[in-house]
């Protein structure tokens, strides 16, 4: 890896990342021989410097928050040819970064990159979407709704929780359809939610044992709201342990694709950003990216 180019949001983390980023720059060049920084002005841009960048570097990095990774990764995964990945983390909850292991510090990020520790790793594929950390419809989906811009700039990561709460008390279940080549389901949901990475929200909460190299998806649906039946999950899975048996409102599960429906159509959301409407087939690209990793015990 010789030729480096940096894609970054200058609005990420309250301009802090753009302005360290002669710092960040500086470092890189100790490493590597050509260094160039291209910030963003305006949404899509991160995804045309992609197309622009991906044919004449080495290694690309991705600068800001989890809008501005998830528009990188859909420009870069189409690709036949796509140069090694790397993160500096400057949004609010970083999520794939912190599955990879990336220190949320942005120039203890950039001394892990020129390490150049490489891993290859899985992408979730939603028809013409890509993927890093999960796809979910019905209640992940109303939570970000729910979140007012201001709390999220104030409380950070704990406004994705206050909203999850709220939220809870007010879902309907919708009426859901999926089938996949180890298990189906129809009947009431109120929440599908598949996962890559282990991350959602800042915290390991649905999936904190799922791993980003086994080539499945994690899967879970929640028949009913009860944020009883919602903590009942995240401890067991904090534990590293499956639901008890007999607990008839959630199902849990593994999966390489799934084609799924709703009724009435659901917003998809994925990695936090919505442009789609259920029906839908979700799959896993094994394998698809080479990252750079940090402090990750990859098993």
């Amino acid at each position: 890896m010789k030729r480096v180019a940096v894609i970054v949001n200058p609005n990420a983390g309250n301009r802090k990342l753009i302005n360290s980023i002669e710092q960040i720059e500086e470092r890189l060049l100790s490493t590597f021989e050509e260094v160039t920084i291209h910030p963003t002005e305006k949404e899509g841009d991160g995804a045309r410097l992609v197309e622009k960048l991906a044919d004449h570097v080495d290694l690309l990095i991705g600068a800001g928050g989890d809008g501005t990774i998830f528009e990188i990764i859909n420009a870069l995964a189409p690709l036949v040819k796509r140069p090694v990945f790397a993160i500096i983390p400057g949004g609010t909850c970083n999520d794939f970064s912190r599955t990879l292991g990336i220190n949320q510090h942005p120039m203890k990020a950039v001394e892990q990159i020129i390490e150049k520790r490489t891993e290859k790793v899985d992408v979730g594929k939603s028809d013409n979407q890509y993927f890093l950390n999960f796809w979910g419809i019905g209640l992940v989906s109303k939570v970000s709704d729910n979140i007012d811009s201001g709390t999220k700039q104030l409380l950070g990561k704990i406004s994705y929780y206050i909203s999850a709460g709220q939220t809870v008390m007010e879902e309907e279940p919708f009426q859901l359809t999926l089938e996949s080549e180890t298990q189906s389901y129809e009947g009431d949901a109120v929440m599908l939610l598949i996962g890559n990475g282990s991350f959602l929200g800042g915290i390991q909460s649905f999936f904190p044992s799922s791993s980003v190299q086994d080539g499945e998806l994690d899967v879970l649906i929640i028949k009913q709201t009860s944020i009883a039946q919602l903590w009942t999950w995240m401890q067991t899975r904090l534990q590293k342990e499956f639901p008890a048996e007999g607990n008839d409102d959630l199902i849990y599960f593994r999966a390489k694709q799934l084609k799924i429906d709703a009724t009435p159509n659901q917003e998809i959301d994925s990695d936090g950003e919505k442009t789609y409407f259920t029906p839908s087939t979700v799959s896993i690209l094994p394998g698809h990216l080479e990252v750079i990793i940090g402090d990750f015990p990859f098993e």
